[in-house]
């Protein structure tokens, strides 16, 4: 599309439906997106990172991946997990480290997101370990009869997590061991505060795809048709050759890199406004609805009212939630027999509880956040 959502002359739509084309999750994400951001703010969650001005990338990749294709995220792909039908609750428990959040049991960060179910692995903090562990996982999708041809790993990252080693290392993996591994690159301009003009003397991450010998493509990701089209073409090939495929999604980083960071400290307020404006992904998309007849004015205002409502119904809920039981702080750590050092930080916990945990206020007052006040973890110490 161009910038206010005509197709541009000579090129092919992907295959989409009028059902298809007006599904939530694009108007959705920016809404859940300033919502968490702003009660960080009130110091209602510890973090959190936005996706603003990327929404195309991230739902048009989503939409372009078969349900049961693993994912490995970076941190900004919740619109992935929305798209597979998560749901907010879930989100908002993550967030918040509730007796709801099945991933991690309240002891993630918020936006570590992970979900078993939805083929969703769940984020880790360091950059870029999540790429040579997709290269790994989609090895071990063409290890197995059931998935191979099928199934690929898709892995998402952005331009200066290319910078690291692990970076080549999937790469690495994926080109000589031959693993259908979709690396999909998020080019947003920025790593943290580095403009990607510091980070590489050539024009993107790209270039980088030939030299190991991987299919690649590069897209605009701020069309979502695109993004969609190129996306698809791209997993066919990881698909059906069991070999990588690189995508790098050319956009922009609207919103600060997370909560713990002022963007205008390294750039200028009206060179984000004006990106804004001119090249937003969301209204290129609303355009091109509108002129297919798809969407109008009405449908929008009752869109955002109706997402709005969700969005804080799920908050109020996930805000007046428990803490799991205290006991769970181990539970589900390692697999097998329980190692010593954990049995014995129990212990010494237990002891610590049983010292403070009725007489000192701040620690009475934190008892009750937790859904049994720590008495189950009282209960199994000797």
């Amino acid at each position: 599309m161009d910038g206010v959502g005509n197709v541009i002359e000579g090129a092919e739509l992907p295959e989409l439906d009028q059902e298809f084309a007006r599904k939530k999750n694009m108007a959705l994400l920016p809404i859940m997106d300033t919502l968490l951001y702003n009660i960080q703010r009130q110091g209602k969650i510890s973090f959190y990172m936005t996706a603003h001005g990327e929404e195309a990338t991230v739902v048009g990749t989503a939409a372009a991946l078969l349900p049961d294709d693993e994912v490995l995220g970076q941190y900004r792909e919740l619109g992935v997990l929305l798209w597979r039908g998560w749901g907010i609750d879930a989100a908002m428990a993550q967030c918040f480290g509730n007796e709801q959040d099945k991933a991690s049991k309240g002891r993630q960060m918020p936006v570590h997101w992970g979900s078993p179910q939805h083929h969703f692995h769940t984020i880790s903090s360091p950059l870029a370990t999540q790429i040579p562990q997709a290269a790994g996982v989609a090895y071990a999708l063409r290890r197995d009869p059931a998935r191979r041809g099928k199934n690929c790993a898709a892995v998402y990252f952005g331009e200066g997590a290319a910078s690291e080693g692990d970076f080549h290392a999937g790469m690495l993996f994926a080109s000589t061991i031959s693993s259908p591994t979709l690396f999909i690159a998020r080019n947003n301009g920025f790593a943290i505060s580095t403009p990607s003009s510091e980070q590489y003397f050539g024009d993107g991450i790209a270039a980088r795809g030939a030299g190991y010998g991987i299919d690649t493509i590069r897209v605009d990701g701020n069309d979502v048709l695109a993004v969609l089209s190129a996306t698809r073409e791209a997993r066919r090939k990881c698909v059906e050759s069991g070999r990588g495929v690189l995508v790098e999604a050319m956009t922009y980083r609207v919103g600060h890199h997370s909560t713990s960071d002022d963007s205008f400290a390294y750039r200028a307020r009206q060179e984000v406004e004006d990106r804004k404006r001119i090249d937003n992904p969301i209204a290129r998309y609303r355009l091109f609805l509108k002129n297919r007849g798809w969407w109008s004015d009405s449908d929008e205002d009752e869109l955002k009212e109706s997402l709005k409502k969700d969005v804080m119904r799920a908050f109020k809920t996930a805000e007046g939630l428990k803490r799991h039981e205290l006991s769970d702080i181990f539970s589900d750590v390692y697999g097998g027999e329980e190692p010593l050092n954990l049995k014995e930080q129990r212990e010494e916990l237990t002891q610590l509880l049983r010292k403070y945990g009725t007489v000192w206020e701040p620690w009475k007052a934190e008892l009750k956040k937790f859904k049994d006040n720590g008495e189950s973890l009282l209960g199994r110490s000797k």
